[in-house]
């Protein structure tokens, strides 16, 4: 598994009211090499996301949930976490019995990424964990692509934003000149220091840009 190294040490959270089970779980990932932290209930779980700071996971993560637990079930947490934003940095994995499979299907249409039925076999839950933590980066690398977004647009003059929305809207140089009552060359200027300021070299490549930090 490579990942960008920028993005922290990948952590697997572990949620299971099983003592033994989350053992053996951190055996198996640290026989991959893979760092883990278990939780005995989905409550401990969700009083330590409560202390995480915006935004958060900060490191490519994932979590293997339990669906049946006393007190605050699996399922309930995971809808939690949906709630707060955090299935695409922190996808799960349910850890199910049989006959929490159609139960643990509901929650992969819901954005679940993935149910494991017990007994599972350690090298294909190993390399789903793997997947996911891929895609919890994948999900930070967009995170962190649409706040240097942000920062760029937060560089622009209100002069710019107004030459960068007409330049998306297709608008050639003259009809935004215009529009705004200024002169070609001044139009032109504008839309440079938009391009670079943003790092496009083309309004496509600028309207792509913005659309996809938006998504």
């Amino acid at each position: 598994m490579h990942l960008d190294p920028s993005l922290g040490i990948p952590v697997v959270y572990l949620v299971d009211d099983e003592d033994v089970v989350r053992d053996a779980l951190a055996w198996l990932l640290r026989s991959r090499r893979l760092l883990s932290e278990g939780y005995a209930s989905a409550d401990a779980f969700e009083a330590f996301v409560g202390t995480r700071h915006a935004p958060w996971p900060d490191a490519p993560s994932c979590l293997l949930l339990d669906v049946r637990m006393p007190g605050t079930s699996g399922l309930v947490l995971f809808e939690r976490l949906v709630e707060r934003g955090l299935q695409a940095a922190l996808p799960v994995i349910f850890l199910t019995g049989h006959g929490d499979v159609p139960t643990a299907v509901a929650a992969v249409k819901r954005g679940a990424f993935d149910f494991v039925e017990k007994p599972f076999s350690n090298n294909a839950l190993v390399d789903r964990v793997e997947q996911a933590l891929q895609a919890s980066a994948a999900a930070l690398l967009r995170r962190r692509d649409a706040a240097g977004v942000q920062r760029a647009l937060a560089e622009l003059t209100e002069r710019e934003r107004e030459v960068m929305a007409l330049v998306i809207d297709g608008r050639p140089n003259k009809a935004i000149a215009d529009q705004l009552a200024i002169s070609v060359r001044t139009v032109e200027v504008h839309r440079a220091r938009v391009f670079e300021k943003m790092n496009v070299k083309s309004a496509v490549e600028l309207a792509n840009l913005l659309r996809e930090s938006a998504a």
